[in-house]
C-alpha cells in the first residue's frame, strides 16, 4: 500500500476538520446546493471532454494505483530477472514453470518463455499489454486532473449563483444569509476536492505511470534476454542501466564475487 497517499488524505481531512471545530461544527458546512454545483457540474463537464469507457477503465485504475505500490522496485526486478535467468541456463526454458513472481507482468513473461513461444510473439504481446496498461493509467491521471480543473470553476459558478440569488432578495434579509452560504461554500467545496484530492491524485498517477513504463520496459528486455539464452551476469549488467547511477553500484556492490 502506497502509506503517503492515505496519510496526506487523512492529514488534509484532518487540518480541514479541525479549522471547521474550531469555529462551530460541520452542520455550518454543509449545502446541498453547494454539492450539486460542485459534484454534479464536474462529473458532467468531464463526461463531456472524455469517453465514457475511458472513464469507466481510468477512475477506478486510477483510484487503485493511487494507494498501491508496484509489487517489485525496479532494483528488486534486476535482482529477479538475474535469478530466473539462472535457473533458465541451468535447467532450460521448461526449469522455468515452476518459478513463481509477485509481478502479475513479470509472470506472464516467465510463462510465455517456459511455453517455448518465439522472441517476436512474447516481444508484440508484452509490449501490447504494456501499452494498454500505461494507456488505461494515462486516462486516469488525465480524468482526476480533469475533475481536479473543473471543481474550482464550478465553484466559481456555484458562487456567482449565490450571489444573483442573494442581490434577487436583498428585500428579504432572511434569505440573505443561506443564499451566502451557498456562494461561499461552493468555492469552498471546489478548493478542497481539487487541491486536497484530484490535483495531488493525478501528479501521484503520473509519477507511478513513469515508474510503471521503466519497470514493465525493464521486465520485457529481461524476459527477451532470458529467452535469447543470455547469460545471467549479461541480463543483469544490461538491465543496471534502467536504475540511477547510486543504485548501480548498489547492484554491484549486492553481487557475490
Amino acid at each position: 500500500m502506497d502509506i503517503a497517499t492515505l496519510i496526506g488524505l487523512v492529514a488534509g481531512a484532518a487540518v480541514v476538520s479541525s479549522l471547521i471545530l474550531m469555529g462551530g461544527n460541520f452542520g455550518m458546512f454543509y449545502d446541498v446546493h453547494a454539492v450539486i454545483v460542485i459534484f454534479g457540474g464536474s462529473a458532467a463537464a468531464t463526461l463531456i471532454r472524455f469517453p465514457l469507457s475511458a472513464m469507466l477503465h481510468g477512475l477506478p485504475l486510477g483510484a487503485k494505483f493511487a494507494f498501491t505500490m508496484s509489487n517489485l522496485s525496479a532494483r528488486d526486478l534486476v535482482d529477479e530477472l538475474a535469478r530466473i535467468a539462472e535457473i533458465a541456463r541451468k535447467s532450460g526454458p521448461v526449469g522455468l514453470e515452476k518459478v513463481e513472481a509477485d509481478d502479475p507482468f513479470l509472470a506472464k513473461g516467465i510463462r510465455y518463455v517456459a511455453d517455448g513461444y518465439d522472441l517476436e510473439f512474447i516481444r508484440d504481446n508484452l509490449e501490447r499489454d504494456r501499452d494498454n496498461f500505461l494507456l488505461h493509467l494515462n486516462e486516469g491521471s488525465k480524468i482526476y486532473r480533469a475533475i481536479g480543473d473543473c471543481a474550482p470553476a464550478f465553484g466559481m459558478i456555484g458562487t456567482l449563483l449565490g450571489m444573483v440569488q442573494m442581490f434577487s432578495n436583498m428585500q428579504d434579509p432572511s434569505k440573505l444569509g443561506p443564499f451566502m452560504a451557498v456562494a461561499l461554500l461552493a468555492t469552498l467545496y471546489g478548493a478542497v476536492v481539487a487541491n486536497l484530492i484530484c490535483l495531488p491524485i493525478a501528479d501521484k498517477l503520473h509519477g507511478k505511470l513513469v515508474d510503471e513504463e521503466t519497470n514493465r520496459t525493464l521486465i520485457i528486455d529481461g524476459i527477451l534476454m532470458i529467452r535469447d539464452s543470455k547469460s545471467p551476469t549479461l541480463v543483469r549488467e544490461m538491465l543496471l542501466a534502467y536504475l540511477p547511477e547510486k543504485h548501480r553500484h548498489e547492484e554491484d556492490e549486492g553481487v557475490p564475487a
